[in-house]
């Protein structure tokens, strides 16, 4: 296989780092193999954010040695994810009057009306990390996705600008580099997620992804085809972890793996006669027990929280989602959810898993690695539209990633 045809997908999450490998058979995305997986327990991050570069480093080294052993060949560069509470997106709205000859609305008119769009105020510790084009309007008719070779007077443009901390994305790309890999981009991982996950037809309809990791749980929706609404939240799973532990007094391992193997999202599901032997800190002492509806009281009323979080975030998009909720990442498998979301939100509700694929697809057919999947296919799809790409060396990286963006435009219009 010819190394440009390696695309490799680093998930870097608060409970676990997942990096994996594709062929992409000279950018067809249809043709797409996994070759390689490897994933291990995360270190040094907290909701999503690098606080220890050290272990972060290590543990990435470790998933992508796992990866390159299965797959039998050496990885240069990456395509990595990015979450967290820092990141933010906001719709921006830019017009421009279209002057030239019968007044024929050119590529240079619609580039000016995204770049009049994204003309907006950035704090100085923040940075633009994707433009998205959502649509635009001609002399008032809305819903138009390429104006070019239209006529008319205005032309306006709708973008969703996301931004994040630049300490933070920093301290996530150093990590990588101290690890011997080049980047070759950082994308949001909900919208990676959201490539893997969701069919074309339910982005034209409106649903909404919910990407359900350990430490956030990141919220995108899409309408008519593109992205109109992000939001992060800093809780995940291990927040339902920490509560059982600190209800049943036992350490957070030991909250893992009564979460993971006897948890439930919704009492009703649950026999109000199970009960469960809990270990005590130590071991010293004789074992304890709780009742898995007691378990059960736990996480559901966590749970609760996040849905209703997450249906704030949907009302506040002000969009309609006919087709509904979709959740995906580690938490989604969590027993019982699915029901407790079908109670919480007036619309139809599934469980995301990753489309499938050729290769070792049974290795990555899990909501777990709906991010690592779908990091390979944004990459697949951005080498094939731009095959001269350039790596983010680790210097000026952002002022690298914004000269990217005037090619980004071409892959939404």
């Amino acid at each position: 296989m010819a190394r440009e045809d390696i695309v490799v997908g680093l998930d870097i999450g608060t409970s676990k780092i997942a990096a994996i490998i594709g062929n992409t058979w000279q950018g067809d995305p249809e043709k797409i193999e996994i070759i390689g997986v490897g994933i291990t327990p995360s270190e040094g991050l907290r909701k999503g954010v690098v606080v220890d570069i050290d272990l972060t480093t290590a543990a990435i080294r470790q998933a992508v040695e796992a990866a390159e052993l299965m797959a039998g060949v050496e990885i240069g560069s990456v395509y990595a994810g990015i979450a967290g509470g820092h990141i933010t997106g906001q719709t921006s709205h830019g017009l421009v009057a279209v002057s030239g000859e019968g007044h024929e609305i050119k590529q240079s008119d619609v580039e000016r009306a995204i770049n009049a769009a994204q003309a907006i105020s950035i704090p100085v510790e923040r940075e633009v990390l994707h433009i998205i084009p959502q649509g635009f309007v001609v002399d008032n008719q809305d819903g138009i996705k390429d104006p070019v070779g239209m006529s008319g007077i205005r032309l306006e443009a709708y973008v969703h600008i996301i931004t994040g901390a630049v300490a933070s994305a920093q301290n996530l790309l150093k990590s990588i580099y101290n690890a011997g890999i080049s980047v070759e981009d950082i994308v949001l991982e909900p919208i990676a997620s959201a490539r893997a996950v969701l069919p074309k037809d339910e982005k034209w309809m409106g649903v909404v992804l919910v990407d359900m990791g350990g430490g956030t749980t990141d919220t995108v929706v899409y309408k008519d085809g593109a992205l109109h609404h992000t939001a992060v939240l800093s809780l995940g799973g291990d927040h339902v972890t920490n509560d059982i532990a600190h209800y049943c007094k036992i350490t957070p391992q030991e909250a893992e793996r009564l979460k993971r193997h006897r948890g439930c999202a919704l009492v009703d599901l649950v026999d109000q006669n199970d009960t469960i032997p809990i270990s005590t800190v130590g071991g010293v002492r004789k074992p304890r027990y709780i009742t898995r509806q007691d378990l059960a009281e736990i996480i559901q009323c966590r749970m609760e929280e996040f849905l209703s979080l997450i249906g704030q975030e949907i009302y506040k998009s002000q969009l309609l989602v006919p087709a509904g909720v979709v959740l995906t990442g580690g938490t989604a498998l969590l027993d019982g959810l699915l029901e407790l979301a079908e109670q919480t939100f007036p619309c139809p509700v599934r469980i995301g898993y990753p489309r499938p694929l050729k290769g070792l697809t049974e290795k990555v057919n899990s909501p777990i690695f709906s991010t690592g999947v779908g990091l390979v296919l944004y990459g697949a799809m951005e080498r094939y539209s731009e095959p001269k790409r350039t790596f983010i060396k680790g210097t000026n990286v952002f002022e690298q990633i914004l000269k990217r963006m005037k090619d980004w435009f071409q892959d939404y219009i």
